[in-house]
């Protein structure tokens, strides 16, 4: 890696870069642009199809919105896979009036017509692959595919179209430019604010923490509606006129292809397509790619060794969220278990009283002692980046209580001003009487040789323990590596878990799940409510549980 290491905060302070400053400046860019499907649609083209679709926009909203950039905002609607027309339309909403929302396709029936509704969209644009999910479902605003010939023909009536003068653009820093749901994985989904700078601080952070310049190209797989990837790769591409390679969707398989392909020398994740990735299988030449950084989020210690091994990258693992509140960078020195140093303006406080909590406290074997006050919730002290959601006031009087950003995340600080992730607020299990993080029971759990994925999450006590018993029980869902055995795992779990030191006995799964595929959103996040709601039914999964103060795990 090259180039020097700048803070989001530090890049937030300086003077603000648009996001439409940075695509007019692409336009005589001939030799680098967007590639799919393995053609390239350079930067220069790129400029002009997003004049275009600004101008087919505004006539298809002209009847029901204002298209001056003094009238109200009109928002549209994006249900389409990763392709350039989905670039070219983020494009459009950068250098307009015009603000896009983009639509989850993992959402069905009346879910997704609720998200349509709360961003209060005036049109949807779908493809072919995403047209069938709004059949049958009552939404009041036009629909259109990009890929029918009222699309086609709406483009050709306004080829030629000039981008609107930048100084008539609404381009400040607060200005919004699309809505992207939060992953909805303790709740109904968000419609968190995207503006301006909300893509030019991290683009231009990262761009410049790696070292990415002109010659770059970044790989970018992940759910274009996501904000991972509204806010790195894309912005990344945008403020450095490098290439991104995009995919419709993330494939594991194709991924080193991909790379290889268009010498990606960046890529971003979130959740779990590393590990899916090394499930692949490995190859002697996997290390012979051109990829030099992949960065994301919540991709467990392991794995980032060993894709880093395999494929002779640097693996940097930030923290943050949709909401961009708090951040945390990981330093070189950066212990494996922890997601980096505690950041100036930020603290962990008790979820109940707003005191700061005190600093972890572990045995000689590594147990942390004092769970129920040193875990806590992340708080920083103003917004950071956060810019509120839309339409609903009362998120973002919670959110921001007291002045103060409350993440949601829950956390704890050792001694070396560590901070390690604890899990999600929605998250603690009550266990005779004690809170317990799922975080650190899967970071154990990890260790075992037959687990490729874990999430740890809450059942019933009583569904496990026994009738009258009171709270939780812990519970793990894994998936096991290929030819794993589930019966051998299970019957061997309980010496493995003896052995581990730093596990204390509460900390124990009481219920065990092998399944094939955890539930995950589609941005690749562990939906623990999935499996909660299952208890102790197999689903056609495999279940086990384990009496109080034995090893051995039973058959359900």
């Amino acid at each position: 890696m090259t180039g020097s290491v700048r803070t989001i905060a530090d890049v937030a302070a300086g003077p603000h870069a648009s996001v439409a400053r940075a695509v007019h400046a692409l336009r005589d860019v001939r030799d680098r642009g967007i590639w799919s499907d393995g053609e390239l649609t350079p930067w220069s083209q790129a400029v002009d199809e997003v004049a275009v679709r600004i101008a087919a926009l505004r006539e298809v909203l002209g009847s029901s919105s204002s298209s001056s950039s003094t009238g109200p905002l009109p928002h549209v609607g994006l249900l389409l896979s990763g392709t350039p027309e989905y670039l070219h339309l983020l494009g459009a909403a950068a250098c307009s009036e015009i603000v896009v929302a983009g639509l989850n396709p993992t959402r069905r029936g009346a879910a997704l017509a609720r998200d349509a509704a709360l961003a209060d969209c005036a049109l949807i644009l779908t493809d072919a692959d995403h047209a069938g999910l709004l059949d049958d479902l009552t939404i009041d605003v036009p629909v259109i595919s990009v890929d029918s010939p009222e699309w086609t023909d709406l483009l050709a009536r306004h080829a030629g179209a000039e981008a609107p003068d930048l100084s008539t653009v609404p381009a400040g820093p607060d200005d919004l430019v699309a809505l992207v749901f939060t992953s909805g994985t303790s709740g109904d989904p968000k419609a968190v604010r995207i503006t301006q700078s909300k893509i030019s601080v991290p683009g231009r952070m990262l761009a410049d923490r790696f070292g990415i310049g002109p010659d770059d190209c970044v790989y970018s797989a992940m759910p274009l509606f996501h904000s991972n990837a509204v806010m790195v790769p894309w912005p990344i591409a945008l403020f450095t006129g490098c290439s991104i390679a995009l995919r419709r969707r993330f494939s594991a398989s194709h991924w080193l292809d991909d790379v290889r392909r268009h010498e990606c020398t960046f890529a971003n994740y979130v959740g779990a397509p590393l590990s899916y990735i090394l499930a692949t299988p490995e190859r002697p030449d996997d290390g012979e790619n051109p990829m030099r950084v992949v960065y994301g989020n919540e991709a467990p210690a392991q794995v980032r060794r060993e894709f880093a091994r395999r494929f002779g990258v640097t693996v940097v693992d930030g923290f943050g969220s949709s909401e961009g509140g708090v951040s945390v960078s990981r330093t070189p020195d950066t212990p494996d278990a922890a997601l980096g140093p505690l950041p100036a303006g930020v603290s962990i406080i008790d979820p109940e009283t707003g005191a700061p909590c005190p600093r972890a406290r572990f045995d000689a074997a590594g147990v942390l002692l004092n769970a129920d006050e040193a875990i806590g919730e992340m708080v920083a002290e103003g917004p950071g980046l956060f810019a509120g959601y839309y339409g609903d006031p009362a998120a973002d009087a919670e959110r921001m209580r007291g002045g103060r950003f409350h993440s949601g995340d829950l956390a704890y600080v050792d001694d070396d001003g560590w901070i390690y992730f604890a899990g999600r607020s929605g998250g603690w299990m009550r266990v005779d009487g004690e809170n317990l993080a799922a975080a650190p029971i899967e970071r154990v759990l990890r260790r075992h040789p037959d687990v490729a994925e874990v999430g740890v999450y809450a059942v019933p006590a009583g569904e496990v323990r026994g009738p009258g018993t009171i709270g939780d029980a812990v519970a793990a869902g894994v998936v096991l590596r290929d030819g794993a055995d589930p019966v051998g795992m299970a019957a061997g779990l309980g010496e493995f878990l003896a052995d581990q030191s730093d596990l204390g006995p509460k900390q124990w799964p009481s219920l065990l799940r092998v399944t094939t595929a955890l539930p995950r959103t589609a941005s690749f996040k562990f939906r623990a409510r999935d499996l909660t709601e299952r208890g102790t039914d197999p689903a056609g999964d495999l279940v086990w549980s384990r009496a109080d103060g034995h090893r051995t795990f039973t058959p359900v």
